[in-house]
């Protein structure tokens, strides 16, 4: 049986007398795509939060390829390869794209130019321009600060930043949300090439066909505990929403998938129209 690259074991989290995580399960497996799903308030934020380092939990367990490791910080879980695009972006507005993609890990020249500060802006700008264009994103310019961009255009920036850099796992929180037709799908494409290298993606999103399309296994939050999980052949939209709101059960411990080696929202039923961008 695969070993999950990443596995959550009975997280727990409170604030106050709100029970956010209540020993909640998780794991995804190398070149696979999981959807985590829920309504508002269910956790996904939290539990995203908790295994992207940017939360500590009251309790549980965290595995990396199936050893415990410090996940503590932001910047201990990207060393493990892991990289999340939150539904803010988190992009400095004021920088261009290129220094965006390469905010905290600039490519600095050799000997007395590295030492003053010269970094390889051409090589920085090439690998920029071939993530954008593997994408299939439309990003006229490298030298315009991206909050001039359109929210299209920053969320491709955005997501291009994370699978470059990510080599394990990639949370995508939203990815599509502000997306026209043209540019969900180029994101919907984008996540089947990145499992097909292995790297094991999670999609949390509100948009039930995009995580039939996409998904290989489904896990569902509900009030802060996981209630499915389940492999996304086996479902239906109608199932998925009926697990969200409580009106259908499930066991929530589904066998996991044999092998898959590398080769404040509204829950939408029906494809997004193009939005003009």
């Amino acid at each position: 049986m695969a070993v999950p690259v990443l596995q959550a074991r009975g997280l727990s989290r409170q604030f106050g007398h709100v029970r956010a995580l209540n020993e909640v399960d998780f794991e995804v497996y190398p070149g696979e795509v999981t959807a985590l799903i829920g309504d508002n308030g269910a956790g996904k934020s939290t539990l995203v939060k908790a295994l992207s380092g940017n939360l500590a939990v009251d309790s549980g367990t965290i595995l990396f390829d199936g050893q415990e490791v410090d996940m503590s910080t932001p910047s201990a879980v990207s060393a493990l390869g892991i990289e999340t695009v939150y539904q803010d972006l988190a992009l400095a507005p004021h920088l261009d794209p290129v220094q965006n993609m390469y905010l905290g890990r600039e490519l600095r020249r050799q000997g007395l130019g590295g030492a003053l500060g010269f970094m390889k802006t051409k090589d920085m700008a090439a690998a920029s321009r071939a993530a954008f264009d593997d994408l299939g994103a439309t990003v006229r310019s490298l030298t315009s600060p991206v909050g001039e961009m359109s929210g299209g255009q920053r969320q491709a920036i955005a997501i291009a930043r994370a699978v470059h850099w990510a080599s394990r796992v990639v949370f995508l929180d939203e990815p599509t949300a502000a997306l026209g037709v043209r540019q969900t799908k180029n994101v919907l494409d984008t996540i089947r090439r990145v499992s097909d290298k292995g790297i094991a993606v999670v999609f949390i999103s509100h948009s039930m066909p995009h995580v039939i399309d996409v998904s290989d296994r489904i896990q569902v939050l509900r009030l802060g505990t996981r209630v499915a999980n389940i492999n996304a052949a086996d479902t239906s939209m109608e199932e998925l929403v009926g697990l969200m709101t409580g009106a259908v059960t499930r066991d929530a411990d589904a066998t996991p998938p044999a092998d898959l080696s590398p080769a404040g929202d509204v829950v939408e039923t029906e494809t997004p129209k193009e939005t003009g961008r």
